[in-house]
């Protein structure tokens, strides 16, 4: 999305407009990174999901409604976007989480408030791991962080192969199932590949800087004992029928000052997507209010 179209977006639903405007890249250990914000007071900070960029946050009305009271700050995630895209894994991993910590340099912010959605919420929870100190909140959306599991980094891996041979086939389509519900009927391999072939057409999109990514998978997961030790006040929400809304009740159990919000019926991604559902960023406005000293 154009930047004048996102303002025009915040500023039609946000009442009085924002003060703050801007959109901007800076260096992030020599890889440029596209951010905008608008807004004014206690800063947040959005991530979104792999195969995203700020646009679902501006899309879903998350952005705007947030601007109204809170100065938010939403980017582009290395190798996605209008931000630089980088063919090495190494490149990825902690790096993606180290990028916030970058940004908050750049605009002068000791703490935030950190928001992140699916694969930004494996970034926002491994960061709470090693940076706690930057944190205000954190707000986990859609996951509550990527889990050592082998199996995961070997599929991961052999998706990656596929992008990098411009030949989707069974671990793309096998990725492509991971968030869909029980209940949805399985999309056939067929219909999965013409999708992703048309992906590959896209100009945006660099297989290469995606294959890298889903091969740092295991540098950016967290050891469940690390995640239970976390003190900053966090909130987890996941749509009822995300296959993630197991994981993040386990998380709750280990990690019971969390707060869990479940969304009847909302799903990962797609039209029932919980973070186009209005109680996701009513949760979220909630939770910050109820965290604010009184």
């Amino acid at each position: 999305m154009r930047f004048a179209t996102l303002m025009a977006a915040i500023i039609a639903a946000a009442s009085p407009a924002p003060t703050l405007a801007q959109e901007a890249t800076f260096d992030a250990n020599g890889v440029p990174i596209h951010y905008v914000q608008a807004g004014r007071g206690e800063p947040i900070v959005l991530i979104h999901g792999n195969g995203g960029s700020i646009d679902n946050w501006v899309s879903t009305g998350v952005f705007a409604n947030l601007a109204k009271d809170y100065r938010v700050i939403a980017l582009d995630c290395r190798g996605f976007g209008q931000s630089g895209k980088p063919h090495t894994p190494s490149a990825y991993g902690a790096e993606m989480a180290l990028d916030i910590v970058r940004l908050l340099d750049h605009l002068e912010i000791p703490k935030a408030h950190i928001v992140g959605y699916s694969m930004g919420a494996h970034i926002t929870a491994l960061l709470l791991t090693t940076h706690p100190d930057r944190f205000l909140t954190a707000t986990l959306g859609g996951a509550v962080g990527r889990q050592p599991n082998e199996a995961d980094f070997d599929l991961a891996e052999r998706a990656a192969a596929e992008w990098e041979q411009g030949r989707p086939g069974p671990a793309l389509y096998e990725f492509s199932l991971r968030t869909l519900p029980a209940e949805q009927p399985r999309p056939s391999p067929d219909s999965i590949r013409r999708r992703q072939e048309a992906t590959l057409r896209n100009p945006n999109f660099d297989r290469l800087a995606q294959a890298a990514f889903l091969r740092s998978f295991r540098a950016q997961s967290v050891a469940p004992a690390l995640a239970a030790a976390v003190t900053v006040p966090t909130l987890a929400i996941v749509g009822s029928a995300d296959p993630n809304a197991a994981t993040a009740r386990i998380a709750k159990t280990q990690r019971p000052a969390m707060k869990l919000v479940v969304i009847d019926s909302a799903t990962h991604s797609g039209t029932r997507g919980v973070i186009g559902r209005p109680e996701f960023v009513a949760a979220i406005r909630e939770f910050l209010a109820s965290t604010r000293p009184r």
